[in-house]
């Protein structure tokens, strides 16, 4: 049985997407190693994940190509010859999860209670927390208490001088990540354009970050276009690490449901998570609930004619423009709370002049 006095000598985490619940994993790994300090990890996960993770300390990263179908799989089986681990995490449900979890060789294997295990025989029942204290919980089934959850992510040389070299000159810097995961999910260009006026009116400098997708990089460039802001537009002009070093040199970032969210929280940078089709308080920025702006507990009640605490945290409301509930006037709010939070020095009253 392996526990806090107990270690194995290696093993094997299996968490292939997404970049979110990878930030979240992350966490976990990380937790573990303080108590295993002597324990090799190898971590098997998606091609794009494998950049994030890229330089994690005791961390050997195993790249499972998901789009590649069964030739992914006969890739796989050859890089694991000749490992054996003692221990497996499958971190991640699915039936491609577990498909990868039969050629990964491992004495014991440990995998998410089947009672949360969306896809298998039995339903979701635990919907009272954040998705984060779900991930943290793991670490229980290996008799290690579950703490706060801290980061340590890497960046290399090369990916730190970039950052300052392109931004180091613009302080303080507010970060606009416009995309989320869903077009239904991300905030109006109006809000956007109006925000970066705002932001910049406040003394930050404004830049645009975002993947490379068509769809990305023509919302950025309305709120470019749309803005009287001077805003930097680096959306689909870095890479995942860059853009990682972006959010940490950071002093505020705006996103809506996003990955971006939680790769800010690992680098310590508050966030203005912008909400109303997914409860905040499940999938939101962990370490900054307070400066969320969200809609979504007033639509869901009106939909389901319930208060919230009545509700599973995972509750979805339907409609298509329910981004619109969010206000500009109460993102300004939640700038003006980071502001006095973290930065009193942009106070109108503190000002150097």
């Amino acid at each position: 049985m392996f526990g806090q006095s107990a270690a194995p000598k290696n093993l094997c985490v299996l968490r292939l997407s997404a970049l979110e619940d990878v930030c979240h994993t992350i966490a976990v790994v990380q937790n573990i190693q303080q108590h295993w300090p002597h324990t090799q990890f190898t971590w098997v996960c998606g091609k794009k994940e494998a950049e994030l993770l890229k330089g994690l300390n005791r961390v050997d990263i195993i790249v499972f190509d998901q789009s590649a179908g069964l030739k992914g799989y006969s890739a796989l089986r050859r890089k694991m010859k000749g490992h054996s681990f003692q221990l497996l995490l499958q971190m991640q449900t699915g039936l491609q999860a577990n498909l990868v979890s039969y050629f990964i060789p491992a004495k014991t294997k440990i995998g998410v209670n089947k009672l949360r295990d969306s896809e298998g025989k039995r339903l979701l029942i635990n919907n009272k927390q954040h998705k984060l204290d779900e991930f943290m919980e793991f670490s229980n089934n290996l008799v290690i208490t579950a703490g706060q959850p801290q980061w340590n992510m890497p960046l290399s040389d090369n990916d730190e001088q970039w950052v300052v070299h392109t931004l180091g000159q613009y302080i303080p810097v507010a970060v606009i990540c416009p995309t989320a995961s869903k077009n239904k999910q991300s905030w109006h260009i109006d809000g956007y354009a109006k925000t970066a006026e705002y932001l910049e009116k406040k003394g930050f400098k404004v830049v645009l970050c975002g993947g490379v997708t068509a769809r990305e990089t023509e919302l950025a460039n309305d709120i470019y276009k749309k803005t009287h802001a001077d805003v930097i537009n680096l959306v689909g002009k870095t890479s995942l690490k860059q853009l990682l070093g972006i959010l940490k040199l950071a002093h505020v970032v705006i996103a809506p449901n996003s990955y971006t969210v939680h790769m800010s929280v690992t680098v310590g940078t508050p966030v203005i998570g912008l909400y109303a089709y997914n409860n905040p308080l499940r999938t939101g920025p962990y370490l900054y609930q307070k400066y969320v702006a969200s809609c979504y507990h007033t639509i869901i009640e009106q939909q389901y004619s319930k208060p919230i605490t009545q509700l599973p945290l995972s509750a979805r409301p339907k409609g298509k423009d329910l981004m619109k509930g969010i206000t500009v006037e109460l993102v300004q709010e939640k700038v003006d709370l980071v502001i006095n939070d973290f930065y009193p020095e942009l106070l109108p009253t503190n000002r150097v002049v």
